[in-house]
């Protein structure tokens, strides 16, 4: 691979050994195909199975493939970041390593990116091939969610599918669970994008790694996301309007209760005095306690150059186009 590849593939793959050949594959006769240098960049996130054994057969196999071995699972943003770091193409595309995704939508997205020198260019699931109640419905919750807290006017979250300029996926500062929020994190940075109809297939091989709970979780690292968005840089807009609320809400209490004390009721250890204080402190310490802690974490890595991971071992292929 001495040839600075004009598309980079990157893709975490976590318990996926029946899908890692199948998958390499794929992305080679769609590269073949269309004749454009490319390299491919699996990231094993820790799997507990087969898969980087399979992983270091497909680099004997297939041209062009990198396989990295992270030493515990850290998460699929970790994975990304890991993969982008080494990519080398003018394109970077991202995809899930279940084969649900179709490498053959790559080429249309790449000419869509040229119409407009679009910065971005994501799919979107026309007709996904999953199950209502664990995975549809918990998305269009969460994809509905975001749209109106981020103002980012997408209407697929989910895919996996993405194309960005080399530039874009380098700069988009990957940690905890951020992947879902990629979009958002390129229009932070002044990305232009546009979505685009792709395939969508049912997964043939493995078990999903998702679920209802994973909608918990997208509104908690929402909520983060907003604050970056849209208070990163005038946080006082944020904890000035929660004070001045508690603070209003604390004087009606006290306003209240003063009153009932000069009519000469005993307004000590009342219910409501206890349960305003608890609440309104408790309320403001963790939500201030849980946006500070995500803002010393990126200051964390990206002040030291830490990384979210650690690659145990690396490995390329044998074959060369």
């Amino acid at each position: 691979m001495d040839k600075i590849p004009a598309v980079s593939f990157v893709v975490p793959v976590f318990n996926e050994e029946d899908n890692v050949n199948q998958l390499c594959s794929d992305i080679t006769d769609v590269a073949k195909e269309e004749g454009f240098k490319y390299e491919i960049i699996l990231i094993n996130d820790g799997s507990s199975d087969k898969t980087w054994k399979r992983i270091t057969e497909a680099s004997k196999t297939y041209p062009n493939v990198t396989g990295l071995d992270l030493a515990i699972n850290s998460g699929q943003s970790a994975a990304l970041a890991a993969g982008i770091e080494l990519a080398r193409g003018e394109f970077i595309v991202t995809l899930d390593g279940d084969l649900q995704n179709d490498p053959r939508d790559v080429p249309m997205m790449l000419e869509k990116q040229k119409e407009n020198n679009w910065d971005m260019v994501a799919g979107e699931r026309v007709n996904r091939k999953d199950k209502l109640i664990t995975r549809k419905l918990p998305s269009r919750i969460a994809n509905a969610m975001i749209r109106i807290l981020s103002g980012v006017k997408l209407r697929d979250y989910g895919c996996a599918l993405r194309v960005f300029k080399q530039e874009t996926a380098k700069n988009l500062e990957l940690y905890g669970e951020l992947h879902r929020f990629i979009p958002v994190l390129a229009v932070l940075q002044g990305a232009s994008m546009i979505q685009v109809p792709v395939r969508h297939h049912k997964r043939s091989h493995g078990k999903s790694k998702y679920g209802l709970g994973r909608t918990f979780r997208v509104i908690s690292d929402l909520m983060f996301m907003v604050f970056f968005k849209r208070y990163k840089d005038r946080p006082i807009h944020l904890f000035g309007t929660l004070g001045l609320i508690t603070f209003g809400l604390g004087a009606v209490i006290d306003i209240y209760l003063f009153i009932l004390k000069i009519l000469g009721h005993d307004i000590w250890g009342k219910p409501l005095l206890l349960l305003g204080i608890l609440l309104t402190i408790g309320g403001i310490q963790i939500i201030t306690i849980g946006i500070i802690s995500e803002i010393l974490m990126r200051t964390y890595y990206e002040s030291q150059n830490k990384k979210p991971y650690r690659i145990k071992r690396t490995i390329r292929s044998e074959v060369q186009n």
